[in-house]
């Protein structure tokens, strides 16, 4: 399972810093925006660490964008195997329910942050 989940390792960081970039964001200050420590973004980056759903919320919000955007390859760059196009569908979903459960608990105690 870990191999299946270092292509989507890659594509993440890839897009992090494509974004980061654009914006004219170092990585101390996108750590920064998004809440994490310079180093977490670094290793996030250097595809030594994995995030979790959260994670990618905090930085997609950082970077004023979709989480989706994060964890889709580049056009192009589309010839990864099924089994890892299956890892980043399957990471979709979980991202997506796990969206869908926080809005729900969030809307059910009225606590929306």
């Amino acid at each position: 399972m870990k191999a299946d989940l270092e292509p989507i390792r890659k594509i993440l960081a890839e897009n992090i810093k494509k974004y980061r970039k654009n914006f004219g964001y170092s990585q101390e200050k996108l750590a920064e925006k998004a809440g994490l420590s310079a180093q977490t973004l670094n290793d996030i980056e250097g595809c030594r660490r994995w995030v979790s759903a959260k994670t990618i919320t905090k930085l997609a919000e950082a970077l004023h964008i979709a989480e989706y955007q994060l964890l889709v390859p580049e056009n192009g760059k589309t010839s990864r195997k099924s089994s890892s196009l299956k890892s980043l569908i399957s990471l979709q979903h979980d991202i997506i329910n796990t969206i869908n459960i926080q809005f729900d608990e969030a809307k059910d105690t009225g606590s929306f942050s």
